[in-house]
């Protein structure tokens, strides 16, 4: 049993949500605005949060990005009736884990929160730091540092550094990073590595206009370069 909360302002909505997440055994809250959202957060951290992009006060996109600026590692999945790649794609440069787009099945939504959670669960075998060049990756604690610096990550982001890092110098393609990352439980396209690379570039990389720790290898993929940066 999870606890969830449903950050929406449409009650048919939020209510249809709630009854198909309690037949899961989870416990859900429903809230109306981002900004009591937040709040509840604040006061008792969730294990995963369903938020709607658009929501009177504090909108959506705005909660994820303060959530995730103050640190919380909470599997976030956004709903937005948005149906532009940009936009969905902005979502995850905030932080987001997944989005669902407006119409959607709740069996579908219900899926998609199943494989987050599943994501998120602890492992109860001890892993090494997976060690780069100057790049530690300790996937028991989720932490990162490059040069002994410590870089902080959303789940997502350090999920995919730990497929790079584990197979430092391979090649993979989107395609296989998709699988690496969600296996059967893929709904999301190939243009979300991109911006998870982006994204990571920002924080491990020295000038991240001109990689050289995740480099592309145009018209296949990314690699780890094995060597330190």
């Amino acid at each position: 049993m999870a606890r969830i909360v449903i950050v929406e302002d449409d009650e048919l909505q939020s209510e249809l949500i709630r009854r198909y997440l309690e037949r899961e055994r989870h416990d859900v809250h429903v809230i109306g605005d981002g900004a009591a959202a937040l709040a509840a957060i604040r006061a008792s951290s969730p294990d995963l949060l369903i938020v709607d992009v658009m929501l009177p006060g504090l909108d959506g996109l705005t909660l994820c990005r303060t959530l995730r600026e103050e640190m919380y590692d909470l599997p976030i999945l956004i709903l937005t009736a948005r149906s532009t790649e940009n936009d969905l794609l902005l979502g995850l440069e905030l932080g987001a884990d997944d989005y669902v787009t407006k119409p959607y099945s709740p069996r579908e939504l219900v899926g998609r929160v199943r494989a987050l959670l599943r994501r998120a669960l602890p492992t109860t075998t001890t892993r090494p730091d997976v060690v780069v060049g100057d790049l530690v990756v300790d996937p028991e604690r989720r932490t990162v540092t490059v040069d002994a610096r410590p870089v902080e990550l959303t789940r997502a982001e350090f999920d995919l550094l730990l497929v790079f890092a584990t197979q430092a110098g391979i090649v993979l393609s989107r395609s296989q990073l998709l699988d690496h990352l969600h296996g059967s439980d893929r709904w999301i396209g190939p243009r979300t590595i991109d911006t998870h690379v982006k994204n990571l570039r920002l924080k491990i990389e020295n000038d991240p206009q001109r990689p050289a720790r995740i480099v592309t290898v145009h018209g296949v993929g990314y690699k780890l370069e094995s060597a330190s940066a």
